[in-house]
């Protein structure tokens, strides 16, 4: 049984029906990527996922429990935690307090508490160096270390990371994508929706491509690799 498990999944804006019966399923300890074009319906996923949509058909079962019918801070609790697009982080907090946040639902100072924070300054020193700063006066990617340092203090047993590359530099990027590969070796499984397709690819054990709402193609990401409309449309090659 997988960890994580989408089925049939439809989940609308208003009248746009967004994600048409959408199945995937990610087992513990993988990486697992969603790609596909802007407006493909990666994000809502991860937000369906994530109980801030609500999906009108379809269920959605996380450790065998179903979860589409939760609220949003009922499944953090539960173990799935996002970094979601854009970072998203409080500019007017310090960076402690950011990481604080990502602990919201915990019991507070639980027994985890200091080797979560421990884990994540050990992941991302540089949030250690500037633990008391604003954390609007961070770059870029020091921002998304934040985001998703914030993301693991959730003790996450799955994350849900959403364009994580977004806006940074190449030299940047592959530091963060690193830093996903080691989140995963230490034991905490991994949805990514990633528009670079080539460095998602290249870290995944599956991945799925989404088109206009529904899955067209899913295959262990070394053969999605070496797929020839994958590499024509999302890896640009010829």
């Amino acid at each position: 049984m997988a960890l994580l498990e989408l089925q049939d999944i439809h989940t609308y804006y208003g009248n746009i029906h967004a994600l048409k019966g959408i199945s995937l399923a990610v087992n513990e300890g993988e990486i697992v990527t969603l790609i596909g074009s802007n407006g493909a319906g990666k994000s809502t996923t991860l937000r369906t996922i994530s109980g801030l949509l609500t999906p009108r058909q379809g269920r959605i079962t996380f450790n065998g429990r179903r979860i589409d019918t939760l609220q949003a801070h009922e499944i953090v609790k539960l173990g799935i935690c996002q970094s979601p697009e854009g970072r998203r982080i409080f500019p007017r907090l310090t960076v402690l307090e950011n990481l604080e946040m990502g602990a919201y639902t915990r019991p507070s100072r639980d027994s985890d508490y200091a080797a979560d924070l421990d884990r994540v300054f050990g992941l991302f020193p540089r949030l250690k160096e500037r633990v008391q700063q604003k954390g609007g006066t961070l770059s870029g990617g020091e921002q998304q270390m934040l985001a998703i340092g914030r993301a693991l203090m959730g003790h996450p047993k799955v994350l849900l990371l959403d364009e994580p590359s977004m806006g940074l530099a190449p030299i940047l990027v592959d530091q963060i994508f690193q830093i996903v590969q080691d989140i995963n070796r230490q034991g905490t499984t991994i949805l990514l929706v990633e528009q670079n397709a080539l460095l998602a690819l290249g870290i995944a054990h599956t991945g799925y491509v989404l088109q206009t709402g529904e899955i067209v193609l899913r295959d262990t990401a070394a053969k999605l690799q070496q797929d020839p409309t994958v590499q024509k449309a999302y890896l640009g090659m010829d």
